[in-house]
């Protein structure tokens, strides 16, 4: 008898593959409904994974992705699509980047295709009952619940992290994890807008085909193309998200985020451009020809950053001002204070300590016949369907071993 405690995307994964081998399960899930932050993944559209190799998606991981080998062969991206298309009824589609969504654009399908497979698989869902406490006593786990005392063989923690507190990720599972004598590491947010002292008047402003170059003490620790938005505290969007868990364990006041918003143009070509956009326009204002070449309510900002009047007519502009804000539309420089509230990240950077699981089965080192497996764990990955997949994957493996052992 195997007990699973979470209902999420780790937690659906282990008890499936559990049942599948051969298990007695039951899946305990302290909502009224299984997959809670399933439903709004992906702005409720749910990515599923990424349509690439595993060497791809190890990349793609922040922390620790050598520990998720095992797990991504167990259950690699491509064969959680077949097992989703085939076992769970759910057409896919691929997206830019890779992105791989239920045709439907309803993450409610992934969901109803996971209940399916467990239903197939004889699965024991008990919803609305929360555990509490988890104890060895003997050779068996106690566990106890809302409704009472149970024991089981083995038990697959699954409880996710400590974003998106409404779905009931509240901690449990690190606090379990403790009493058991596991390490927990340090929880960041990850995934996570920035917070900046910015002008109000760019909040709402998206921003795409933008370069951004995150540094430290002049030094460069990574670059990132793509979109991003100005929030009413700060930057927000894919890349400042994917910026977030590269810096999250960093001192903020050695980052500086520079944005380039015309990656594809030279330094020279912008100049050239820049000459030739005065020259049609001598008389009017420099604020007024800039609209030409980025939106209106950055410009005032590109103008501060590079020390240029705006209302000064472009045939009196200098060759140093015109380079100058060459340089600041090359690389606007932000500066984050501190990152957005950790119930609005996201996935969670920590947990478990993954040197006291075994990466073969996801089995604790300690007690033996535990097993973490998803959010819980010291991995997490950059945006693109890569988290879900380390959910998939380790859960699937941690069932499939739990039975089989």
């Amino acid at each position: 008898q195997i007990a699973v405690i979470g209902g999420g995307a780790a937690g659906m994964a282990a008890s499936y593959s559990a049942a599948m081998s051969g298990a007695e399960v039951v899946l305990f899930e302290r909502n009224e409904k299984l997959g809670k932050k399933l439903f709004i993944s992906g702005k409720g559209r749910c990515n599923l994974t990424n349509d690439s190799d595993i060497e791809h998606h190890l990349a793609n991981v922040v922390n620790n992705p050598r520990f998720l080998y095992s797990a991504y062969h167990a259950l690699p991206p491509i064969d959680l699509m077949v097992l989703m298309m085939d076992e769970g009824g759910v057409p896919l589609k691929t997206e830019r980047g890779g992105r791989v969504f239920p045709i439907s654009d309803k993450s409610s399908d992934i969901i109803q295709g996971w209940k399916k497979m467990l239903s197939s698989a004889r699965v024991k869902v008990r919803l609305n009952e929360r555990v509490l406490t988890i104890s060895k006593e003997g050779e068996k786990f106690a566990l106890d619940t809302a409704n009472g005392k149970c024991f089981f063989d083995k038990v697959i923690v699954c409880t996710g992290g400590m974003t998106y507190q409404a779905t009931g990720s509240t901690g449990d599972g690190y606090r379990f994890a403790q009493k058991l004598g596991h390490t927990v590491t340090e929880l960041f947010p990850a995934l996570v807008g920035l917070r900046a002292d910015l002008p109000s008047s760019l909040a709402g402003l998206s921003l795409k085909n933008v370069e951004i170059t995150v540094g430290e003490k002049g030094r460069t620790l990574f670059m990132d193309f793509g979109e991003m938005l100005f929030t009413h505290t700060g930057v927000s969007g894919p890349i400042i998200l994917s910026a977030s868990s590269r810096i999250n364990k960093l001192n903020l006041k050695d980052i500086i985020i520079s944005l380039d918003l015309k990656p594809a143009l030279s330094f020279e070509t912008l100049d050239a451009r820049l000459i030739r956009d005065f020259s049609e326009d001598i008389n009017k204002s420099v604020k007024k020809v800039l609209p030409n070449l980025m939106p209106r309510s950055l410009i005032p900002f590109v103008l501060s950053q590079a020390g240029v009047n705006g209302d000064k007519p472009c045939n009196s502009v200098t060759k140093e001002e015109r380079r100058a804000l060459c340089n600041v539309v090359k690389g606007i420089k932000i500066q984050p204070t501190g990152f957005e509230e950790f119930n609005g990240a996201i996935v969670t950077s920590g947990g478990v300590a993954v040197n006291e699981v075994n990466a073969k089965d996801m089995q604790s080192k300690l007690v033996k016949g535990l097993y973490f497996a998803g959010e819980i764990l010291d991995v997490d990955a950059l945006t693109g369907g890569f988290n879900l997949q380390i959910a998939f994957s380790t859960g699937f493996l941690a069932g499939k071993s739990a039975a089989e052992s």
